[in-house]
């Protein structure tokens, strides 16, 4: 399969959490992808741990403050922007870009402090895309096609 190029910033659609063409920085420097998320926290349900947050921050376009429920996710350590680590929640779910979906792994964490709620790292980008730095949005003209 030929790869897709993509810009340095990239509208994404991720339909589990019901986001729709919402704005992801591309950054090839990070491994692993990471998600915004508030009011992050474990429950007991049914004698079963359930993580539950809200996606992106109050003031985002975006935003819905609907809170989502997830049964299968882990916890990873990870190197910060900062080059500390810390242990982040990691969940999967399906991922559309450029026209292609499929299922992709994001930390979650608090990027209030962060110009981008969604960051693409490498593990998402392998074997799929290159990335044009010079261009944004570059993946729309692969949506069109469908």
């Amino acid at each position: 399969m030929a790869k897709k190029i993509i810009g340095r910033k990239e509208k994404i659609s991720l339909p589990k959490l019901g986001l729709k063409l919402v704005w992801a920085k591309i950054d090839t420097g990070a491994f692993t992808s990471s998600l915004h998320v508030e009011n992050i926290r474990e429950e007991i349900e049914e004698g079963e741990k359930v993580l539950r947050f809200e996606v992106l921050m109050a003031g985002h376009k975006d935003f819905t403050g609907k809170t989502l429920s997830f049964r299968s996710y882990r916890q990873k350590q990870v190197k910060n922007s900062f080059g500390q680590t810390e242990t982040r929640f990691l969940i999967v779910t399906k991922i559309r870009i450029a026209g292609e979906t499929f299922p992709a792994e994001f930390t979650l964490s608090d990027r209030s402090s962060m110009k981008n709620s969604i960051l693409l790292g490498r593990k998402i980008l392998q074997g799929r895309f290159l990335v044009d730095v010079n261009g944004a949005n570059l993946s729309k003209v692969y949506r069109k096609k469908k």
